[in-house]
């Protein structure tokens, strides 16, 4: 293969890579070596060479520091080591928990007998209630924030900007945005002049207005709207001017939102509410120079940790200096729909009854002992295209078998499938174990929209994303509170049968297939950050990952670039096994520069991510304790906090759309 000329080269260096993993003993190793070792005229290559030449090094030491110093982890080597030595066959379920014992150990029997997994992980998940929520929310249309994100970018190349009918204004500053350059890549951005049936913004905010009808006639809504905070991560500079008058046309023409208000920050608000809000609190320069440093971590464009940690720190905001009734914040994406028909139906609930529950805030006792507040909520989703079955039909469910190449190494699908069984699709059920009153249980696994927090909660615990997370910034978001040792410690209740209907592949298939590279590579990228991250936050990981295992807890690994690496390098051969020779080529070549990226950033024992993990923790304490000064303030009746008040309803003010 590796002298072959009818073989694209990158599958060349791909196959020489993993030839050179396998040792000098390897009959094809010094051609391997010679082949990564070369120089090519295409950068791209040199590139890719250059990026598995750095990765043996950083594999093999990884490999070695894990054997030195785990146990388990030479254990687990010797054993395969044997097994690879004595039995020829890479196909049965021996060689499998073999390597997955190695390099995906959460993984380790799950396979076999998923069923009794997904109930001892239940089990583990129980929380005994001591004390139920006495303020528990009784109004949701009044005391929760709804939040949602935009992720907004340019036409499409072949749209003609001026036959989309917008004014001159918009047209202009439209324009004049196309010859920027683009400072974000997003998976599936909203891309302006797309038509209003495939708008990620119409739909999700319409299907909420409409499910909200149901709220009215419940009795559960009264004759106010129900506010909405939209936050748009824009991928042109100049498209932050433009997004609130885009929204509001578009929703004019096509959207007739008559139950709820709307509310749309871009990062030029979000400044706003620092320089004009926060900054206030203090008259002496050096003092508020510092401050804007730490809380540039405030905003919504950049990294989807930044408007994650946004939507729900919105809340706090509201509460403080615009709204008090505000006690919560609940978001969802906008592919996401209330199906109230199901709801109420299969539930004997509402969407905005489930909110009711006074287990959401309730504390209680873990099966470790600790005890836990449930200041967050958490539902689950159903496919639009299984809801016909069932409300409770799981969103991922488990495989039938173990797909090979990639999966050999680390199968997290299998662990997504095994915790929707264990926690998402937990039922309470009277006169059993797991009641829903005396008895429920947290989760860990949660997803992107469906999960809310109360502000008292924010206030307390001040949990957070960091910027630089761009993947699974829903689960991460929990783990900066898990290892601070406080008590109660902070929570999510899974809250049974509070389900959403997913809809994003009933309207949106062709922006899911297209965001395909940049998952895959940001799965990769997580394990990097998600294990880096675990170190910097506790000073016990293996404690830590008994409470995210198995799900979240497989992307903190103990060879986490091995891990990710090979697993880089199996794909890109899967795309050359499949036929799809372009896309191979394209994988290869244009991801091997994120990774080495991300790579450099968790390096060395005082990385750049634990630097800027570190400084978002200062920034994050610094916004609540301006908050908590406000609020000292306000009940004081201080004359020096009117003015502060009325810049941020000012500005909050300017961000509702008049339509």
């Amino acid at each position: 293969m590796l002298s072959d000329p009818e073989i694209p080269r990158a599958n060349k260096l791909n196959a020489a890579f993993l030839i050179c993993l396998s040792g000098t003993d390897h009959p094809l190793y010094s051609l391997a070596i010679t082949a990564l070792q070369k120089k090519y005229s295409d950068s791209g290559l040199n590139e890719l060479s250059d990026f598995y030449l750095r990765r043996l090094a950083d594999i093999e030491n990884e490999i070695d520091f894990a054997e030195r110093n785990q146990k388990d982890f030479r254990r687990a080597l010797t054993e395969l080591e044997t097994y690879l030595k004595n039995s020829p066959s890479t196909e049965d379920s021996i060689f499998h928990e073999k390597v997955w014992h190695l390099f995906f150990p959460e993984g380790v029997g799950v396979f076999q007998n998923h069923l009794h997994y997904a109930e001892n992980l239940r089990k583990s998940r129980i929380v005994r209630i001591k004390r139920t929520n006495p303020d528990s929310i009784k109004e949701p249309g009044l005391e929760i924030l709804f939040t949602s994100n935009v992720l907004l970018g340019i036409p499409n190349k072949n749209t003609n900007i001026s036959k989309l009918e917008y004014n001159s204004e918009l047209e202009k500053a439209l324009k004049q945005t196309l010859n920027e350059p683009q400072l974000f890549w997003y998976d599936h951005p909203v891309q302006i002049g797309v038509s209003p049936e495939a708008n990620e913004i119409l739909y999700g905010l319409s299907k909420l207005d409409k499910s909200l009808d149901e709220e009215r006639d419940r009795g559960n809504l009264k004759k106010n709207k129900v506010k909405c905070v939209l936050s748009v991560s824009v991928t042109h500079n100049g498209l932050h001017e433009i997004a609130r008058d885009y929204i509001a046309r578009e929703l004019q023409d096509h959207g007739k939102l008559k139950n709820l208000e709307v509310y749309v920050f871009t990062e030029t608000d979000t400044r706003l509410l620092i320089e004009d809000v926060f900054l206030k609190i203090t008259e002496k320069n050096d003092e508020k120079e510092e401050m804007r440093k730490l809380l540039q971590i405030i905003g919504v464009d950049g990294e989807y940790g930044r408007h994650y940690s946004f939507l729900k720190a919105i809340s706090a905001i509201w509460n403080v200096l615009i709204d008090p009734k505000i006690k919560a914040t609940f978001k969802i994406d906008l592919d996401q729909v209330f199906a109230q028909k199901e709801l109420i139906e299969q539930t004997g609930y509402s969407a905005f009854e489930h909110f009711k529950t006074p287990l959401w805030g309730a504390t209680g006792i873990a099966k470790n002992s600790e005890e836990v507040e449930l200041g967050m909520i958490a539902g689950a989703l159903v496919n639009e295209k299984d809801i016909h079955k069932n409300l409770y039909t799981p969103d991922v469910v488990f495989p039938d078998k173990i797909p090979g190449k990639e999966a050999n190494i680390f199968f997290s699908k299998m662990l997504m499938a095994l915790s929707t069984e264990g926690e998402l699709m937990t039922r309470y059920k009277e006169n059993t174990e797991i009641d829903g009153r005396n008895k429920c249980i947290e989760r860990i696994h949660v997803t992107g929209g469906t999960n809310g927090i109360l502000v008292r909660a924010l206030k307390k615990h001040r949990p957070f994303t960091p910027s630089f997370i761009g993947r699974a910034e829903d689960q991460c978001y929990i783990l900066s509170v898990l290892a601070n040792n406080s008590s109660p410690r902070l929570a999510y209740l899974h809250k049974d049968g509070l389900i959403m209907r997913h809809d994003k592949k009933a309207f949106a298939s062709e922006a899911v297939k297209a965001a395909r590279f940049g998952n895959i590579i940001g799965d990769y990228i997580r394990m990097l950050y998600f294990t880096e991250y675990a170190k910097i936050i506790s000073k016990d990981v293996s404690k830590l990952k008994k409470i995210i295992d198995p799900f979240t807890g497989c992307f903190v690994s103990r060879i986490p670039i091995t891990v990710c690496i090979l697993r880089f390098a199996l794909k890109g051969a899967e795309f050359y096994e499949e036929g799809k020779e372009n896309q191979g080529n394209r994988f290869l070549t244009e991801n091997s520069r994120r990774l080495e990226k991300a790579i450099q950033f968790v390096a060395g024992n005082n990385s750049a991510l634990k630097i800027q993990a570190e400084l978002e923790r200062k920034g994050w304490n610094l916004f609540y304790d301006v908050l908590d000064k406000f609020e000292s303030l306000i009940v004081a009746k201080d004359p020096s906090v009117s003015e502060i008040v009325q810049n941020a309803n000012k500005i909050i003010s300017n961000c509702k759309l008049r339509i």
